[in-house]
């Protein structure tokens, strides 16, 4: 195991509580006390406005927001326990063009942020960490760059994870934009031994579509290695966040959904209520491997 010494931070003003929640879920969920599922709500900046991508194509964009601090506020308020805020203007870029709305996003909410799109190197992930985002996700830099994700890794342990886009089992890159012949699950495998957070693996084919989770090479990769997952891609209904369950035990640690609770096909708090019915009811709340 790549171990270091985490590099001392000051938590975000204001915000000890949720540092501290935070802290329970990166070592929780690899250390104390096995795996739980987290619905994670989507936020996709765009032009400054909230939007969902079909399949990730902005040239297929819907806005469901013109102000995401209002929509951050709003999924807080119905229980999100984290949010999962996509600068896709960054992803296009290749820069991160966001900087100040998701500034304003961590100012606004109690809760964590797990931050991804255009994040390239070492300054721009220590940017986003001083502004109080809690966890920084490295896609296309991982595959580019993989001595970024590696020294990431070493100095904000269990603080990185690895974004894996994946169109017909290959990574995709640079905003989806560009299939590599990079195998998915080989390249999770490859960058095992550091210490993630969990791989976040997105099936572009079924993002945005809500034709629901590709399940079994989510499976796949969960059983091929031992980083803790989550899901993206797919969700349609609370059917679809109850077909996940059964890859709690191997490690799967959440799920992202976007469309489905813009469009109201998926209730976020009855799916996270339904969630913490099934943890309470299954006893599943142990290491599965």
């Amino acid at each position: 195991m790549y171990v270091c010494m985490p590099t001392p931070h000051a938590p975000p003003r204001g915000r000890n509580e949720i540092v501290q929640r935070g802290e329970n879920f990166r070592r929780g969920v690899l250390v104390s006390y096995g795996y739980e599922m987290i619905i994670f709500p989507a936020i996709d900046l765009k032009d400054g406005l909230c939007v969902r991508l079909m399949q990730g194509d902005p040239d297929r964009a819907t806005v469901y927001g013109r102000d995401p601090v209002a929509v951050a506020r709003r999924w807080e308020s119905e229980g999100a326990e984290w949010l999962h805020v996509v600068d896709l203007d960054g992803a296009f870029s290749k820069t991160p063009k966001n900087r100040q709305i998701i500034a304003s996003i961590v100012g606004s909410v109690s809760i964590p942020v797990q931050v991804g799109g255009g994040i390239r190197n070492l300054e721009t992930i220590k940017e986003y960490f001083s502004l109080g985002v809690e966890r920084v996700i490295l896609g296309t830099a991982a595959l580019r760059q993989p001595e970024i994700l590696e020294k990431a890794c070493g100095l904000y342990p269990h603080r990185i994870a690895l974004g894996i886009d994946a169109r017909n089992g290959q990574v995709a890159v640079e905003g989806w934009k560009e299939t590599t012949g990079t195998d998915a699950i080989a390249f999770v495998q490859h960058f095992s031994n550091l210490d993630l957070a969990a791989v976040i693996y997105t099936d572009i084919h079924r993002d945005g579509m809500q034709s629901g989770v590709n399940v079994e090479a989510t499976r796949r990769l969960l059983e091929a290695s031992h980083v803790p997952v989550i899901a993206s891609g797919g969700v349609a209904t609370l059917a679809d966040v109850e077909a996940l369950f059964p890859l709690i035990p191997l490690g799967l640690i959440g799920v992202i959904t976007g469309r489905a609770i813009y469009n109201g096909t998926l209730q976020l708090s009855e799916a996270i209520s339904r969630v913490r019915s099934h943890m309470e009811q299954s006893g599943s709340n142990t290491k599965g491997k």
